[in-house]
């Protein structure tokens, strides 16, 4: 994600002290349930050089990249929290991301285009509607009432909205000169701004009014320690970007025949499978903080990763197209338009008073589902 609101937690320079003894298990903390996951990693493997049967392939390689994204999460971290201000920001802003730009550029290689346009849209509106809809339900059920700053929210809503901008214009020129020359030349610009604006609010965030992001006193008191060294952290950090590549290289060449043998359509695996299993971790993340009462962190964690997505890894993807000539560019289904469009709105809407309950929790989770299970008819 990127840090328009990272907690101060994050932010405040530690030191790792080696303890006398302690095994990788012990220093990476990731939960059991993720280390249980990881068997899925061999399995993937074998089932792709071994069995060569896509189907299951498919299915242990989403199940594999859990752990994946739980790892690059946490040895993130570990590095921020030995690092400045600046470096932990564009630490979190490189890897915030990464296993869905791996997915995607391996997508856009293999000629999956429509995958690749899914997977974005999924994944922001993943973030928007899903997560920050979990976190709301979740902290709802134990606190009466959370409150967060809107102010800072405001922000990262208005980032929102060049979002949509950003992914609809190139779609609306597209709808009134279908296959036009300039297509690929439009959203190569588009992209550039996209990437201008969102360094410019990391600079934002970080430099000029880094003041207003800071969390709340309570998580400012909260200085949580570096569980490994920084070398550690970066080797491991490193290692599961390696094995996330391998994965996401068989994932893709099983998509089409695991499409077919399932029944879904292409469609429905970027907008859903692909979008919810990469987020799975940071799900978690954000759920844990909102029943900590520090809906700030939930909240953001959701908006920028979904800001992250559009004006990072979109640019990014747009840079290797034109590159390596795999002519992905900024044109979406009017209904995945619409979808951005009605998340955006409705956690605008709903983010507008500075204080939440389940119920508006519940709601932003009834409006992802409507549109999953849409997506499940569209082709």
């Amino acid at each position: 994600m990127i840090p328009f609101i990272v907690g101060r937690k994050k932010l405040v320079k530690s030191y790792y002290s080696p303890p006398l003894k302690q095994t990788i298990i012990q220093k990476l903390r990731i939960g059991k349930v993720f280390y249980l996951f990881l068997l899925f990693v061999p399995l993937s493997l074998f089932s792709a050089v071994v069995l060569k049967n896509d189907t299951f392939t498919f299915i242990t390689c989403i199940l594999a990249i859990v752990p994946l994204a739980r790892i690059m999460g946490y040895t993130t971290k570990e590095i921020s929290l030995q690092s400045n201000p600046t470096v932990s920001g564009l630490l979190s802003a490189t890897f915030g991301n990464a296993i869905e730009l791996i997915i995607a550029i391996f997508a856009l290689r293999a000629g999956l285009i429509q995958v690749v346009q899914a997977s974005i849209i999924g994944s922001i509106i993943g973030n928007i509607l899903l997560l920050v809809g979990l976190s709301i339900f979740a902290g709802g059920l134990r606190y009466k009432n959370q409150r967060f700053n809107n102010e800072t929210i405001a922000v990262s809503s208005t980032m929102l909205i060049i979002v949509v901008a950003g992914l609809a214009i190139p779609s609306v020129y597209d709808f009134l000169k279908p296959h036009g020359p300039h297509i690929q030349v439009l959203s190569a610009a588009v992209a550039v701004v996209m990437t201008l604006i969102y360094l410019a609010g990391l600079f934002f965030s970080l430099r000029t009014h880094r003041d207003l992001f800071d969390a709340s006193d309570e998580m400012k008191a909260t200085h949580e320690r570096p569980t490994m060294s920084k070398r550690l952290a970066a080797i491991i950090l490193l290692l599961t970007v390696a094995v996330v590549a391998i994965e996401s290289e068989f994932l893709v060449r099983a998509i089409e025949t695991a499409a077919v043998t399932i029944g879904i359509t292409q469609t429905f695996i970027g907008i859903v499978v692909i979008a919810i299993i990469t987020n799975i971790a940071e799900n978690s993340t954000a759920v844990h903080f909102a029943l900590e009462n520090k809906l700030d962190v939930s909240i953001e964690i959701g908006l920028s990763s979904a800001i992250q997505i559009a004006l990072f890894v979109v640019p990014i993807l747009m840079l290797v197209s034109s590159v390596f000539n795999f002519g992905f560019t900024l044109v979406f289904t009017p209904f995945e338009i619409l979808a951005v469009m009605l998340a955006v709105l409705i956690v605008n809407y709903l983010s507008a008073d500075g204080r939440c309950n389940w119920l508006e929790g519940a709601q932003l989770i009834s409006v992802y589902a409507i549109i999953a299970i849409a997506f499940f008819f569209v082709a």
